[in-house]
């Protein structure tokens, strides 16, 4: 079946609901080589995936996902989630994470959905698991997490069963250092159905397309974004709002209102740093440049990449009316202690 559709791609068609329906179940059948499904899915990514092809992957592949038991009181407020998709390569710790944490510290409710790193030395599975906040909750767990604490992680594996078969095969598309589908589809299959959201891509012309599909699937309000950087002599992509250098911004409000920008970060107070000195490492390394940057230890470069994000998350979420107040309401729930408490209630909640 994959090998009809692989030849169906490389004729440069794109595929109708029918196919991917076909698609998503072979995907996630145990029977189907790690191989041809990496066949697949390395050719989906170089034809090119369209905005109706990744809204519709996301429709079905939604139905074979657990659902945690969200209350309607929590559904009332706004629900945010922070991902960078991965794919940069550039070895840069986990900002979003950090992002979300000072999110939940300044009052925004959290679902942050992901998984371990597979492009990249540690994901947010890995650093949250080193900085001793649970990851594997139950459906049932993970909801009165995000009640009781306004944060939670949904660990991809525990909400996809299905995808174990999936794994495999993007791990050979990453050893060939091609990003798939599956990149873009872990926030739009986050089992919190948050209504916000701002997600980093690794190429800018991902921007528009899948701040689109957010759109077409229902979600408020959301910013898809990619930064740039520059490495030796050449310009590279950064999947998070970039402090080094331009950004592209895809943003939109509820079904109507669509804009798409590009902007430098010159409008904050931002310190002259290059790509390397955001660089992280192993778990261990990047949970304590998480750590120093919530406790306000650290007060340079890694802060401000930091503090630029959490300003548009906190914006896109509705709790600033601008990314400079959001700025300034991060930068403040660092350096009152709220980021440092917040960090110490989600390691305690595992008791």
């Amino acid at each position: 079946m994959l090998r009809e559709l692989i030849e169906h791609l490389a004729g440069g068609d794109h595929l109708d609901e029918s196919r991917i329906q076909r698609a998503a179940d072979a995907l996630v059948d145990g029977e189907i080589s790690a191989q041809v499904k990496s066949e697949f899915l390395c050719q989906l990514a170089l034809k090119g995936e369209t905005v109706e092809e990744i809204t519709e992957f996301a429709r079905v592949l939604r139905k074979k996902s657990l659902v945690p038991p969200i209350d309607a009181e929590t559904r009332k407020g706004a629900i945010l989630d922070v991902v960078g998709t991965g794919g940069d390569r550039l070895g840069t710790f986990n900002i979003s994470t950090s992002v979300a944490i000072i999110c939940a510290a300044a009052g925004v409710t959290v679902a942050k959905h992901g998984n371990r790193a597979a492009t990249s030395q540690c994901g947010t599975a890995d650093v949250l698991e080193a900085l001793g906040i649970p990851i594997e909750l139950s459906p049932e767990d993970a909801a009165k997490a995000l009640k009781q604490h306004g944060f939670v992680f949904f660990f991809a594996p525990k909400y996809h069963p299905a995808f174990k078969h999936v794994a495999a095969a993007r791990k050979l598309c990453a050893d060939r250092g091609q990003r798939t589908i599956f990149n873009f589809l872990g926030p739009l299959l986050n089992p919190g159905s948050p209504s916000c959201a701002l997600i980093g891509v690794a190429n800018p012309t991902l921007c528009e397309p899948l701040a689109k599909v957010l759109q077409s699937l229902g979600m408020h309000r959301g910013m898809v974004v990619c930064g740039q950087c520059r490495v030796g002599n050449e310009i590279a992509n950064v999947d998070e709002l970039s402090t080094i250098g331009q950004n592209t911004i895809a943003e939109f409000y509820q079904a109507n209102g669509f804009t798409i920008s590009e902007s430098a970060p010159d409008l904050f107070p931002i310190q002259n740093a290059t790509i390397e000195d955001l660089k992280g490492g192993d778990r261990e390394r990047n949970a304590a440049i998480v750590r120093a940057v919530l406790t306000g230890e650290e007060r340079g470069p890694k802060r401000d990449i930091v503090l630029l994000n959490a300003a548009a998350a906190l914006f896109v979420a509705g709790h600033a009316d601008s990314l400079i107040e959001g700025w300034e309401a991060a930068a403040t729930t660092i350096d009152r202690g709220d980021a440092s408490r917040k960090l110490t209630e989600l390691r305690q909640s595992r008791n």
